[in-house]
């Protein structure tokens, strides 16, 4: 049975190949064995009744957000823009750019991460700082961008796409996010998110090769100064 169309859908970037929606945090990106509805779902539903499609809608996944996450996830609306987009997810050729409250500051405020992570059974990241078996090389470039009392806003670019790569590389640091219990955060936001947003997404278009840029703004549940 199909879901109604969810009118608080918020809708980044559109056109005839593509759809770039907010997720907000504890919103799964796709359908689970638990019947939840995801963020899938609703677009597909949106997208159903926007244009009155009779039959089933396509919708290509071609990147995830983990749940407790919130900013922009982007949906292929052909096959032809799914396969070009997944490519570019694959071949590492896009830019993310997430945002992050973590506890504390950082030292130095600007910095490249390089750890090996491996994936365990408990769906929890083990870092190590050096090569490992069974481990993967995880990159990212992190920059505060304002120090609050005790804790510290961050630009996190992106360079490997690992299982919980920026929740586990920031604990390991000794700055969890803000929320983030799993990774030994001591402070907490409502209904178990965490201060982690995909706050701007560029990549190619499809069809076009255009260059798009999108951006979405952190949850104001967020503490601020």
């Amino acid at each position: 049975m199909s879901n109604p169309p969810d009118p608080s859908l918020d809708i980044l970037y559109l056109d005839n190949h593509l759809i770039a929606v907010r997720k907000p945090a504890g919103v799964l990106t796709q359908p689970d064995d638990s019947g939840t509805v995801s963020l899938m779902d609703q677009v597909k539903d949106w997208i159903k009744t926007e244009y009155k499609k009779p039959g089933k809608v396509f919708l290509g996944l071609v990147h995830r957000l983990d749940r407790p996450v919130s900013g922009i996830v982007v949906f292929a609306r052909t096959s032809k823009g799914a396969s070009r987009l997944s490519e570019q997810f694959r071949e590492k050729t896009t830019k993310k750019i997430y945002r992050a409250l973590v506890e504390g500051t950082p030292q130095p405020q600007q910095a490249s991460l390089t750890h090996y992570l491996r994936k365990e059974k408990s769906l929890k990241a083990t870092v190590f700082p050096r090569a490992t078996p069974n481990a993967k090389e995880a990159v990212l470039d992190y920059e505060v961008i304002e120090t609050l009392e005790s804790t510290s806003l961050l630009d996190i670019h992106l360079h490997t796409g690992r299982f919980h790569q920026i929740r586990a590389q920031l604990a390991f640091i000794g700055h969890p996010i803000v929320g983030d219990k799993k990774y030994g955060a001591h402070s907490t936001l409502p209904e178990g998110q965490i201060a982690l947003c995909a706050h701007r997404l560029i990549f190619k278009h499809p069809t076009s090769k255009e260059e798009i840029s999108i951006e979405s703004s952190p949850p104001s549940c967020w503490p601020t100064p």
